[in-house]
């Protein structure tokens, strides 16, 4: 096993574990943003209303985004496993 061969396979997990996790940071950046411009207008500081919202905004996204995350995280694994004789050998 060379040393390009290592490096591509890492460079391959980072790219699927950043495809994967991006949209999920994206929707509670977004719902955490939203939440933090509604306290400061209001002048509520209560600190269930900054979590329960990404919260729910995360499970949403984990429904709709699931699916795709899914197919990516099994394609890359059924990839490995099916090389599996050049990671050893």
């Amino acid at each position: 096993m060379s040393q390009e061969f290592v490096i591509s396979t890492a460079e391959r997990a980072i790219t699927v574990i950043l495809l994967v996790s991006g949209p999920l940071l994206l929707v509670a950046l977004i719902s955490g943003l939203l939440v933090s411009i509604f306290q400061a207008t209001t002048q509520i500081q209560e600190q269930t209303l900054a979590f329960v919202p990404k919260i729910v905004a995360v499970l949403v996204g984990i429904v709709i985004f699931g699916p795709w995350m899914l197919t990516h995280v099994t394609s890359y694994a059924r990839d490995i496993f099916q090389n599996l004789s050049r990671y050893i050998g």
